[in-house]
């Protein structure tokens, strides 16, 4: 794949992390964060490039309508690209892909109360099953997203060569 689609699909997915999150915030934000947007990370598992681009987005929203300062804009990336990065992991696996739930409702629910709990005062285990509980359907959204266009993304990016949108590489092989 081009530099330039790469590019436009992680700046494609960086402004709809982030505006899912605008439009969720009321609820994203609170004592059970259920972050629908996070489920988003599941399309790492379809395109690997996807890691860091979506750590910006955790540290972007969080940076924008977050409010927990530092540690929570840093840790929200770190929480962004270790999450992806499990993606890639099953995918290159080639495990089940119901299993990308897992790092999603997991990966972010034990490391932001690391920070979050020192930040408001509550302690992390409350701090984890609460946040796992809006992570677990984050997390079901993923591997759903991934089971739905798991046939169909191959197709979408086949078609777009078929209409002449080849990429660089391709021309000069």
């Amino acid at each position: 794949m081009a530099k330039t689609k790469k590019l436009t699909i992680s700046a494609m997915m960086i402004a709809l992390y982030v505006v899912l999150m605008y439009c969720t915030q009321s609820f994203a934000f609170g004592q059970y964060q259920l972050r629908i947007a996070t489920s988003l990370y599941a399309f790492a598992y379809f395109f690997p490039f996807l890691v860091l681009p979506m750590g910006i987005a955790n540290m972007l929203s969080n940076m924008v309508m977050g409010g927990m300062g530092v540690f929570d804009i840093v840790g929200g990336f770190a929480a962004g690209i270790l999450t992806t990065l499990r993606m890639v992991l099953i995918r290159r696996k080639n495990w089940s892909s119901w299993l990308v739930a897992l790092p999603i409702a997991f990966v972010p629910s034990l490391l932001v109360p690391i920070w979050l709990s020192k930040i408001i005062g509550v302690p992390y285990p409350a701090l984890f099953v609460s946040l796992f509980v809006g992570q677990a359907v984050a997390g079901i959204i993923g591997a759903a997203i991934v089971k739905v266009m798991k046939d169909k993304i191959p197709l979408i990016m086949g078609d777009m060569m078929q209409r002449g949108e080849n990429t660089a590489d391709q021309r000069t092989a």
